[in-house]
């Protein structure tokens, strides 16, 4: 698999001709800084209207408060998804359709983090954030309900939007709650199946359902904002399921290889608990002597592993080619997602805000 790295090129380099790559980032992160001010608010405000418990588990989680209940300067996340919904409005509406976006964009928000909340039980995960999570902190049962709270909460938002797309935005994100469901039972699932009835196809479908189904979603709440046509809310969907893939890939990477200086997670956390992410079935698929390893190491029973067996797992996904395939495949779907943005924004001029966003997504080293 290795060998197909020098074909293709990195993500960071998948931008399409006549578009200047960001190369530190700064066009992104100032996106991101504008879409993270303009929805906060909005966030904050729907945040208030919970019952006190589920506010004070929220407020927690989103970073605003500590355990105590006294405030805190903590992140409440990259503003990824929002970001999206605003910048597809802006591409195709401009700047009147950003501004009438920014409740989806605060509805799209509270979906991803229902889904961290209650992804976070199921994993295991300990820290999110560079924080312990919410069922560390408050139990399994009160992190469920917070997650379904903000769930509840997106989906109100759009109901009581007078905006006239807020009725179609409503039953695209549930929809995409439905498939997003449906990608973590795959995921899940496949934790009690053997290394070897794993599909390469099975997973890709898997994150897609997972994490480019909303991304996709957001990209096409944006340009429902605008008064886009059916098919400019097919493409833009269609740019953020691949940009999402390439996303994923790209935090597959990072699971294993991320400094958790950084992440904010244990080291190794995915290879420990024999999660078949991206780079790992590619590896076991791979064949040779290093996916064999790979296939008995995977095999043993989950239990705590130490130190020198994630770092011997990882070396055996990266010796079998899953690092090198990874990063290849999003760069792979980062020039699909670019023909799908092609197709509802020509001009590179109005898309710009979205190919930054696209190119921060696979640049991310942590």
């Amino acid at each position: 698999m290795a060998e197909f790295v020098t074909e293709r090129q990195h993500p960071a380099t998948a931008v399409p001709p006549g578009r200047t790559e960001t190369l530190d980032g700064a066009e992104a992160a100032a996106i991101l800084e504008r879409a993270r001010g303009s929805v906060d608010p909005e966030l904050r405000a729907a945040v208030e209207s919970l019952p006190g418990s589920m506010r004070r588990i929220a407020r927690y989680h989103f970073g605003w408060e500590h355990v105590d209940g006294t405030p805190a300067v903590g992140s409440a996340g990259k503003a990824i998804r929002p970001a999206l919904v605003l910048a597809a409005a802006e591409a195709l509406g401009g700047p009147s359709a950003r501004a009438s976006a920014v409740r989806a964009a605060a509805a799209v928000e509270l979906v991803h983090n229902f889904t961290l909340l209650h992804d976070d039980v199921m994993d295991r995960d300990t820290s999110r954030r560079h924080r312990p999570t919410v069922w560390t902190v408050f139990g399994d049962s009160d992190a469920i309900l917070a997650g379904d709270a903000l769930q509840a909460l997106a989906l109100r938002l759009l109901a009581e939007d007078p905006h006239p797309a807020s009725g179609a935005a409503a039953a695209r994100l549930a929809q995409c709650v439905l498939e997003l469901c449906a990608g973590q039972h795959a995921d899940t699932a496949m934790e009690d199946r053997a290394p070897h009835e794993v599909t390469l196809e099975e997973v890709l479908d898997m994150a897609e359902a997972k994490t480019g189904a909303l991304l996709g979603c957001a990209c096409a709440l944006g340009a429902l904002y605008a008064g886009a046509d059916e098919e400019e809310v097919v493409a833009l969907d269609g740019f953020g399921r691949q940009a999402g893939l390439a996303f994923q890939l790209i935090d597959d990477v990072i699971g294993i290889w991320g400094d958790p200086r950084r992440t904010g997670k244990p080291a190794g956390a995915d290879l420990a608990a024999r999660k078949k992410s991206l780079p790992v079935v590619a590896a076991l698929t791979s064949g040779g002597p290093a996916a064999g390893e790979l296939a008995e190491l995977y095999a043993k029973p989950h239990v705590r592993a130490d130190a020198d067996e994630i770092a011997r797992t990882a070396l055996a996904v990266e010796r079998a080619g899953g690092r090198d395939w990874a990063q290849a495949e999003a760069a792979d779907r980062m020039a699909l997602a670019m023909q799908e943005l092609t197709r509802a924004v020509p001009d590179p001029e109005p898309a710009g805000g979205l190919l930054a966003l696209a190119e921060f997504v696979t640049r991310r080293s942590r």
